[in-house]
């Protein structure tokens, strides 16, 4: 049985529990998200027991916490919240929008599916997936399938894409993230920002990959292991091009001075070749999994304007 109750009597009392992306020990009640608007409220039993939905133009908002969606239905006995159509959810650190998704209080767990998007605010990182679980515990957003992110001319994909927040320290209780952890089909690419023509990449492929940023958002590390190999473009002491190395072994660190790489060591099973200058922008060189895939970045010029969520800021 279904009941519809007029929105305006129930704004004050529905309350629901919603996944924050950063964690704190405040106790329950300063947990609760708090509905600010919605066109209907329903509720009633169905055969999973007592529900209450809120539907069309959802708005909630807790702290520095908006969440947006069509409809948010939580059911009592299963403990979890269901969102449905454009959802966005949005903090001082990230914003995240999707087509659904679940999320259940007593894990702190929440997933998100069917194109998948995420950009932190303050960097200009982000990312897409298919489908997205957020651990609030935990401070992680994990990206799976087909995941890519891009970061300053950088790009890095690759199955499943583990992202780590940690908390800044500002008054503004911003999160950064600190780590990226790459499984299966691990790759990352550079774009050679020396070399204007013709556009050169450099790259690095492997089963897996963890890549460090520093506080500014700045890659200063990567380590590849398992089937590493990688391809970079060499310069002398004038910045003058002088060969593409490519490299390959178990494990390949990359170190990167203010965002641009500056070392490589590759240790284990050492095998590597050096093209001369001549070769340097032909495709026929690259890593066999290199596809420049900017294009698909959907917070790029012009794409972000039509993104669910905007029309309600």
């Amino acid at each position: 049985m279904r009941k519809f109750i007029p929105v305006s009597i129930l704004f004050a009392c529905f309350i629901i529990l919603l996944p924050v992306l950063q964690h704190n020990t405040l106790r329950a009640e300063n947990k609760k998200i708090i509905l600010q608007h919605a066109d209907t409220i329903e509720g009633g039993e169905s055969e999973s027991g007592a529900y209450r939905s809120v539907i069309g133009n959802v708005l909630f908002q807790h702290n520095n916490i908006t969440l947006k969606c069509d409809r948010a239905t939580n059911y009592e006995a299963e403990n979890k919240i269901v969102l449905t159509g454009n959802v966005f959810i949005t903090d001082n650190s990230a914003e995240i929008y999707s087509e659904s998704g679940v999320y259940w209080p007593d894990r702190e767990t929440g997933e998100l599916s069917g194109n998948v998007r995420s950009r932190m605010v303050n960097s200009s990182l982000a990312a897409k997936a298919r489908k997205a679980v957020v651990n609030k515990g935990t401070s992680q957003i994990w990206l799976y399938d087909d995941a890519i992110a891009w970061h300053e001319h950088k790009q890095i994909s690759g199955d499943i894409i583990l992202l780590h927040l940690k908390e800044a320290a500002t008054k503004a209780k911003s999160s950064t993230i600190d780590e990226m952890q790459v499984q299966g089909n691990a790759f990352f690419a550079a774009m050679d920002t020396l070399s204007r023509s013709p556009v050169v990449y450099d790259q690095l492929g492997s089963k897996k990959m963890v890549i460090k940023l520093n506080n500014n958002s700045k890659i200063t590390g990567i380590t590849a292991t398992t089937q590493a190999e990688s391809l970079y473009h060499l310069y002398d002491e004038k910045r003058k091009p002088s060969g593409v190395n490519y490299s390959s072994g178990n494990v390949i660190r990359m170190l990167f001075t203010d965002g641009i790489l500056k070392q490589v060591r590759v240790i284990g099973s050492v095998e590597g070749k050096q093209y001369p200058e001549r070769f340097r922008g032909d495709k026929s060189i690259n890593l066999s999994k290199f596809v420049w895939r900017e294009s698909e970045n959907p917070f790029t010029s012009g794409k972000e304007k039509s993104l669910p969520g905007k029309a309600f800021q």
